[in-house]
């Protein structure tokens, strides 16, 4: 697969070690990058398949009131998954963040995906990159699904830091942005709780449902919503979105839906086969 340079005009997936292949990629020719790295959870990231069997006595109900219950597929894996610890994990990151604050054009963002274990180590690496005065706003993803903890609150959000290449200087199409409910509508009369309101640094929404259309099977695909949101407010049409841990492809998605151009990098053949299917009406 060709890796060299960047077509603007092409969407692209690209089988490389990304470090390798930011080095080719000209100054100054994304206008977005969003990143979603390996967490360093110290956990290999794998997402077992599964299949509902109809069962009367299963935990689950469908049509017309048949039950079903799910299983585990004996040997089978979505995906060959991937080693999620890093002995340096910033030092790791820190190259690949440099090469993504070349790439950025003078007007363009970096979207930071991470979790709380790693966030503030992350976000002093990219006051150094970037300088302090570029930061804009740390995004909290804040979801409700999954295991409780009994020792602790529950994690459920995770973290996005946004940097601008200016500090002043960058796009901000809030007027694109989807609106949400008011959280006390009452409080603010019927034309702008029927309107709703723009979001704030706070972004509640769902994981991808385990059973839902949009999963892929990726062990870490994020929403379709929130890389819909994050391209449409940061981008323009015609602009150039730059994943460089593309893992499904859902930064593809939402930048081939809203006329944007993309290009996405991951060294898992399993994640490119994936994301080649998923994005081949766009190729």
């Amino acid at each position: 697969m060709d890796c060299t340079g960047m077509n603007q005009d092409s969407n692209r997936i690209l089988l490389a070690d990304n470090l390798k292949l930011l080095r080719t990629l000209p100054d100054e020719s994304a206008e977005l990058i969003y990143v979603d790295p390996p967490f360093n959870t110290g956990k290999r990231q794998m997402r077992p398949q599964m299949k509902t069997v109809r069962d009367e006595a299963g935990d689950r109900v469908g049509f017309g009131g048949r039950r079903y219950r799910t299983e585990l597929v004996a040997g089978k894996r979505a995906g060959a998954g991937y080693s999620d610890s890093f002995d340096d994990f910033t030092g790791f990151l820190r190259p690949r963040m440099e090469e993504a604050h070349r790439i950025l054009t003078a007007t363009g963002s970096l979207f930071f995906h991470i979790d709380y274990r790693e966030v503030h180590y992350c976000k002093v690496m990219l006051d150094e990159i970037f300088g302090r005065e570029c930061f804009q706003n740390e995004i909290i993803w804040a979801y409700d699904y999954g295991a409780r903890a009994k020792r602790r609150w529950p994690a459920k959000h995770d973290n996005i830091l946004w940097y601008t290449k200016d500090p002043k200087r960058y796009t901000f199409n809030l007027d694109e942005c989807d609106r949400i409910p008011y959280m006390a509508p009452t409080l603010v009369g019927e034309e702008k709780a029927a309107r709703g309101k723009t979001p704030t640094d706070v972004w509640w929404h769902t994981i991808v449902s385990p059973t839902g259309k949009e999963k892929t099977g990726y062990a870490t695909q994020k929403p379709l919503g929130i890389l819909e949101r994050i391209v449409k407010v940061h981008s323009n049409p015609g602009d150039t979105v730059l994943d460089f841990f593309a893992g499904s492809g859902t930064t593809g998605v939402a930048a081939a839906r809203h006329k944007r151009t993309f290009v996405l990098i991951d060294q898992n053949r399993e994640a490119v086969k994936l994301m080649k299917r998923r994005l081949e009406k766009y190729l």
